[in-house]
C-alpha cells in the first residue's frame, strides 16, 4: 500500500517483484497474481493458434506450470510479458506440429449460419481478413497478429522468434503480400 496525501491507494505488484518471491519462496498468493495479470493473455494467443477453447485452456495451465517451474531462468532481458509471450508460441507451436492430423467435425448449416454483410460495411471487411488470415500458414498468421494485433514491436517479435531483426521484417513483408495476393484472388469481385 502506498500512502499520499492521507488516503491509502492500493497498487499491482510490479512482474519483477511477483516473480522474485515466487523463486525465493514459492509464495502462492504472487503465482495466483501472475495467473491472473497473464491468463487470459496467454489462452487468447493460444485460442487464435490452435482454434479449439478445450484445447486452448489445457496448453494455458500447462505454459503456467512450465513458466513458474522455470522463473529462476527468466533474467529480466526483456519484458515477463515478451518472455511469457514466447514460452506461449514455443508451447503451442510444439502441439500443433504434434497433432497435425486432427479429426475437423463439419458444423451444420444452422450453426455456420453468418449474417450477409454489406460489401463497403466494416463488418464485412473484418470477415474477409479474418477469412483470409486462415488461408495462410500457422507461422504467417502469427507473425501479422503480433505485429498489428498485439501490437509488438520488430524488436520484442525477435526476441521471441529469436531471428534477426531483417528476418522479421521480411517475414512481415512476404506475408503482408501474400495477403494482397489472396486478398486479390478471393475477392476480385469486390475490387
Amino acid at each position: 500500500m502506498i500512502l499520499q496525501d492521507s488516503h491509502i491507494t492500493t497498487t499491482q505488484p510490479k512482474d519483477d517483484f511477483l516473480i522474485s518471491q515466487i523463486v525465493s519462496s514459492k509464495d502462492y498468493t504472487c503465482i495466483e497474481a501472475l495467473y491472473n495479470r497473464y491468463s487470459r493473455k496467454v489462452y487468447c494467443k493460444c485460442l487464435s493458434m490452435v482454434k479449439y477453447s478445450s484445447l486452448a485452456e489445457d496448453l494455458m495451465h500447462d505454459i503456467f506450470i512450465k513458466t513458474v517451474l522455470n522463473l529462476s531462468k527468466f533474467k529480466g532481458k526483456s519484458k515477463f510479458s515478451t518472455w511469457l509471450f514466447s514460452i506461449t508460441y514455443n508451447h503451442c507451436m510444439d502441439c500443433i506440429r504434434k497433432h497435425r492430423r486432427i479429426n475437423i467435425v463439419e458444423l451444420s448449416e444452422e450453426e455456420c449460419e453468418i449474417e450477409d454483410y454489406k460489401s463497403n460495411s466494416i463488418d464485412f471487411q473484418i470477415k474477409q481478413m479474418m477469412e483470409l488470415l486462415e488461408m495462410l500458414k500457422s507461422h504467417e498468421k502469427l507473425i501479422l497478429q503480433m505485429k498489428y494485433q498485439y501490437g509488438l514491436s520488430i524488436k520484442e517479435i525477435q526476441k521471441i522468434l529469436n531471428v534477426s531483426e531483417s528476418a522479421i521484417k521480411m517475414r512481415l513483408s512476404r506475408a503482408k503480400e501474400k495477403v494482397r495476393v489472396l486478398y486479390k484472388s478471393t475477392y476480385k469481385e469486390c475490387l
